[in-house]
This record gives structure tokens, C-alpha cells and sequence, in this order.
């Protein structure tokens, strides 16, 4: 782990502390995360280079399809089902977790890991594109019966959160470059400030919640380690054809997933068990990356010697 995703794990998880034990402090925070996190996708698009959907080779489009179908539909309905079997209070935690997009870091994740970095960011910008109208879907059809679900509110949250920033992203460079490449260099500290605004805004909402039920948290961070590994085996094992790179990089793109996007969204329409779970998914986030590259490390060793 770097000594920036420290310092980030650091702050989001003391401003939810902060956010936890001292709920009227952070009141004033509790209108904002939406925006915020506009701001913070505007950052995080403004690296993203869009111009690799141009890639329309067949071989290309029938694996970003399939893995795209699997990413947003296939994986998560599954997830939801085992979780609505055997710890049925997750189960849609555990849906807007698994069915939101590719996170807007996961190509620097796949450049940490020396692993393929386009089919990483096409996943990024296709889910990102379909996600907002997907998710919401999703969420209906599967729980709809059990839970009040204002499809045409999420849909039209969802795509104002994705889309305003990335078409925002696209108009400043091409007429605002010098601008937006000034505001780039100081992308990682006004990150963290975002992040741990975002967190004092949504937690302190639900503090009640965390000394009523102080397991959630152990439980909460056991479930994301465990969601963590199926969804980089989910990744690895649908890439049959290619090598170790490319089925890396399809994990990541499983694995490294917006999910303070889904901390930010699911604050609006759900409890505090979905934000909770996506908060503390940060973990294996970031700690997974270390285990991962050792393993990715072995398998090449073992490609190359075959």
C-alpha cells in the first residue's frame, strides 16, 4: 500500500469517526455530499481518456459486452440472491455495492499492478454511461417488493452524479484545458477533502445507528472482504482466452468499483446498512492490492515457464 491510499484510508475512516460521535458538529455538512461528489467524479473524469471507446474491433466489443453484462446484471442479481438467503438485512447493500460502475480509480489500480490499462478504462467509461439506468432497474425488479423504490428518482440522481461531470469534463478540455490541467495538480489533497466531507455529511445522519448496532461494523467489514475476492475470481475466470494481464485487468474492473458513489447515493434512498457497507469496503479496496499483485506475480512466473 502507498503512502497516499494510507493517508486516505486514515482520512475517510476518522472523518466517519468524527462524523459517528459528534453528529451535531457535522449537521452543517448534511446537504452537500451530492455535490461533493459531483465534484469529485469531475476530478476523476478529467484523467480518464475517452478516447479509447473508439476500439470497435469485434474481438473487443463482444468482451467488454460480456463482461459489462456480467459486471452490472448477471454478478449482482446472483449476490443478491445468496445474500437474501443466508444474511438477508445485506441484500441490497450487497446489490447497490456489486452493481454500480468500474470505480474512476481503477486504471491507476492497473497501472500500479502493470497489468492492461485500456480494457480497464473502457469498463470504466461504458458502466459508467449504462450504471445509472441499470442500477436502478436492477434495484426494482429485485426488491421492489419489499422495499418502496422511486425508480424515476434514482435514475435521474444517478445520472446527474455521472453524466454532468463527464460532459463538463469533456467541454473544459476543449476549451478550458490550461484550467483544468492547474486544477489536476492539486487533485489528491482536494480529494481527501472531498472524501471527508462527504463522509461527515453522511454519517452523522445516521450515528444513532452505529451505537445501536456497534457488530454492523465487524460484520459489515468481514462481508466486504469476502465480496472483494468473488469479485476478482469474478473477473479472472470470465477472461478464458487471454493471459494473466488481461484477466488482472478484469478483475480490477470488478474489484475497483465507485462505491463512494454508492456511500453518497444510497444515503438518499436507504439505511444505514448500505452506505455503511460501502463505506468500509475502502479496506479491502486498498489491502487487497497487495495480496493480489503477489498472486498476479506467481501466475506469470508460472505462464512463462509452461
Amino acid at each position: 500500500m502507498r503512502l497516499n491510499d494510507l493517508i486516505l484510508l486514515v482520512v475517510i475512516f476518522v472523518s466517519a469517526g468524527i462524523a459517528i460521535f459528534l453528529p451535531d458538529l457535522c449537521a452543517p455538512f448534511r446537504p452537500y455530499p451530492l455535490y461533493l461528489m459531483m465534484f469529485l467524479m469531475f476530478l476523476s473524469f478529467s484523467r480518464i481518456n475517452f478516447d479509447l471507446l473508439l476500439d470497435t474491433s469485434s474481438a473487443a466489443m463482444k468482451s467488454l459486452a460480456a463482461l459489462v453484462s456480467f459486471k452490472l446484471i448477471i454478478l449482482p442479481t446472483i449476490l443478491y440472491w445468496i445474500a437474501n438467503w443466508l444474511f438477508p438485512d445485506f441484500a441490497i447493500p450487497v446489490l447497490l455495492l456489486s452493481g454500480i460502475s468500474t470505480g474512476v480509480v481503477a486504471p491507476f489500480i492497473a497501472n500500479l499492478l502493470e497489468t492492461e490499462v485500456a480494457p480497464v478504462l473502457r469498463m470504466v467509461i461504458v458502466t459508467s454511461l449504462i450504471a445509472p439506468f441499470s442500477l436502478p432497474a436492477l434495484v426494482k425488479i429485485l426488491a421492489g417488493a419489499e422495499v418502496h423504490i422511486p425508480l424515476d428518482s434514482m435514475v435521474r440522481l444517478l445520472a446527474m452524479v455521472v453524466f454532468l461531470p463527464m460532459i463538463t469534463v469533456i467541454l473544459a478540455r476543449r476549451f478550458f484545458m490550461d484550467f483544468l490541467e492547474r486544477i489536476l495538480v492539486f487533485h489528491f489533497p482536494v480529494s481527501l477533502i472531498i472524501f471527508a466531507a462527504i463522509n461527515l455529511g453522511v454519517f452523522s445522519k445516521y450515528s444513532h445507528f452505529f451505537f445501536q448496532s456497534p457488530g454492523v461494523i465487524l460484520s459489515s467489514v468481514i462481508l466486504a472482504y469476502g465480496l472483494s475476492v468473488i469479485y476478482y475470481l469474478a473477473g479472472f475466470v470470465l477472461i478464458r482466452s487471454g493471459g494473466p494481464k488481461e484477466r488482472l485487468a478484469s478483475g480490477i474492473s470488478f474489484a475497483i468499483m465507485n462505491n463512494v458513489l454508492i456511500i453518497v447515493f444510497s444515503s438518499h434512498f436507504f439505511g444505514p446498512l448500505s452506505p455503511t457497507l460501502a463505506a468500509v469496503y475502502m479496506f479491502p479496496f486498498f489491502t487487497m492490492i497487495v495480496p493480489i499483485k503477489i498472486i498476479f506475480s506467481r501466475l506469470t512466473c508460472v505462464s512463462k515457464n509452461v
